[in-house]
């Protein structure tokens, strides 16, 4: 017997995080979320996307046990944007079986319905600086601290279901190099004359001035908001979602693989990496304290596989060589650190700007990921 619950309280929101640990214990690909992260994710107190979205989360049971999650997102903003009538569905896993899958879905196109919505999407969450996509290629792949993992079965449930295409992302993995390229540093030097700019000490700031530090990662919000206007699934941040994302950074930050240019004192690009914190994930089911505290420091001190978060550039000088400027910067600090393989996140699979910082760089695709649609009748 299968029921389907849709869940309020602090005790359940447990067991609906706890789930996905407990689904994945054991696989060597699988990187738990951030317990914390994840609270945080799902509190309108603390998410202030909840000013422009509505969410419900699910628990399904199957004689007796938790046998699937599933979280509805009916984000107004997003809707309101593309002149979409659409429902997002993030946080989806089960056991295999379809029957568990149809029960959680069903609640879903339940209240789309109420809602006068024409589409479900997804896993899509609250906006582009959280997980998105279902894993369709790479499973035999580790995860990122940006991604989460699912089994293949997964894949199969959505087609059963009848769900279709909406977009693809593609996520590379860049061996590192060991030498700098003197043609990419001879043409850095060049756009930084030509045009002005500078390279923000972030090394300095982060000893001796954080308050000046955060400002100018302020900044970089605003860039990376100009900048993924356009992509697919995304809507404008506010203040207290950029604070929240750099108090994230902050926690990560490594000066080597964090490059900022300014030209007269403002931030007009940027790229930050973060080290990968996959072990101390692992080993703490979720959380740093206590088990994966030494994996973390460890990652932290010895760098050997750098997750590149993003990089964004303002309309005003996307074309004046300032992605030069960054992956020139980024390479000497992978350089620097003994970085062995660069790993992104999910790029949307036409974004050939993006796609060509890649090609004179000894690269693959590693995984692709899914944002899947589903018509609601």
């Amino acid at each position: 017997m299968i029921e389907v619950k849709q869940i309020h309280s602090k005790r359940d929101k447990k067991k609906f995080f706890k789930f996905l640990i407990d689904l994945y214990k054991g696989n060597k690909y699988a990187v738990p979320n951030l317990y914390m992260d994840e609270f945080a994710e799902f509190d309108p107190k603390i998410n202030d996307a909840f000013r422009f979205a509505d969410c419900k989360m699910f628990l399904a049971y199957k004689d007796g046990k938790i046998a699937g999650r599933i979280a509805g997102i009916w984000h107004r903003g997003w809707n309101e944007k593309s002149n979409l009538k659409q429902l997002r569905f993030t946080r989806f896993d089960v056991i295999d079986d379809f029957e568990v899958t149809k029960a959680l879905f069903a609640e879903l196109f339940k209240w789309a319905k109420e809602l006068g919505m024409t589409e479900i999407i997804g896993p899509m969450s609250f906006s582009d600086l959280n997980e998105e996509g279902m894993l369709i290629d790479g499973f035999d792949k580790p995860s990122t601290y940006i991604e989460i993992y699912n089994y293949p079965y997964y894949v199969e449930h959505m087609q059963k279901l009848g769900a279709y295409k909406v977009v693809d992302w593609n996520c590379y993995r860049i061996a590192a190099p060991t030498t700098v390229d003197e043609r990419l540093e001879r043409l850095s030097e060049k756009v930084l004359n030509k045009n002005g700019y500078e390279i923000l000490d972030v090394a300095y700031l982060l000893k001796h001035d954080k308050k000046k530090l955060r400002k100018y990662m302020m900044q970089c919000m605003d860039v990376l908001d100009e900048a993924y206007s356009v992509l697919y699934g995304t809507s404008p941040l506010n203040e207290k979602q950029k604070k929240r994302e750099i108090d994230s950074v902050s926690l990560v930050l490594i000066p080597e693989l964090a490059s900022v240019v300014l030209k007269d004192d403002k931030v007009i690009a940027y790229g930050f990496m973060m080290p990968s914190i996959n072990e101390a994930l692992q080993k703490g089911r979720g959380h740093i304290f206590p088990f994966g505290l030494v994996p973390f420091i460890k990652a932290m001190k010895h760098v050997e596989v750098a997750n590149m978060m993003s990089i964004g550039i303002t309309a005003e000088h996307k074309n004046k060589g300032a992605t030069a400027v960054i992956l020139h910067e980024c390479t000497k600090g992978v350089i620097k650190l003994g970085v062995k393989y660069v790993e992104t996140g999910p790029m949307l699979e036409d974004n050939m700007h993006i796609q060509n910082l890649w090609k004179n760089y000894d690269y693959e695709i590693a995984k692709r990921r899914r944002c899947w649609g589903l018509k609601v009748q």
